[in-house]
């Protein structure tokens, strides 16, 4: 069985883009009181949407191989984890179907990038998705954890002792410091690897 341990690291929406980011922000800004009124703060959430935010870099491991990073263009990102992608039998990451499977193929939406898989997404099973957020809660949707903290339950080594976490990405990307941002992404998916190890007592 060919398994493939995945992470991305998202960035914000592009400035062609702020235009109409403005227009949707102030028409829902004054409809919903819960949207952020801060313009600058509301741009900052897009890097959780696949519609306008965008895809710095995807790390990935195939079984017990070297993790590998794709980065650059995010057009050729994509077309490459899609032809990665085709031949695997098991995708399994952190919180994958919520976040980094779902923004992958909406920025294959927004960029044309037919992807070379269609994955399942239902709920309550672990196949062709293990996701080992949902599996390690039982799909109990009141409950929340983070990767950093099932690392410690576990005694695993954090991933976040290297300079950079996730709330760090978009200013590291605008200072140029993509090769830290990757080495981040890796070290997500090594930590990835090593708790879907234990949890199927491997």
């Amino acid at each position: 069985m060919k398994k493939i341990f995945l992470d991305i690291e998202t960035i914000p929406a592009h400035e062609n883009n702020h235009e109409v980011l403005r227009e949707i922000h102030h028409k829902n800004s004054e409809k919903n009181s819960r949207v952020e009124k801060d313009f600058e703060k509301y741009l900052a959430q897009t890097s959780f949407d696949g519609g306008f935010g965008r895809i710095a870099c995807i790390s990935y491991a195939i079984n017990d191989e070297p993790v590998k990073t794709l980065s650059g263009d995010e057009v050729e990102i994509i077309k490459k984890f899609w032809e990665v992608a085709k031949d695997m039998d098991l995708f399994i990451g952190f919180n994958i179907m919520e976040f980094d499977l779902r923004f992958i193929y909406q920025r294959s939406i927004v960029l044309q990038v037919k992807p070379t898989r269609e994955l399942n997404f239902a709920r309550y099973r672990n196949d062709p998705i293990f996701d080992i957020m949902h599996e390690w809660k039982k799909w109990n949707m009141t409950a929340s954890i983070s990767l950093d903290t099932l690392a410690k339950i576990l005694g695993l080594p954090t991933s976040k002792d290297g300079g950079i976490e996730g709330k760090d990405v978009a200013q590291a990307y605008r200072d140029g410091r993509i090769n830290d941002i990757c080495e981040y992404c890796e070290r997500d998916v090594e930590l990835t690897r090593k708790i879907y190890k234990r949890m199927i007592f491997e």
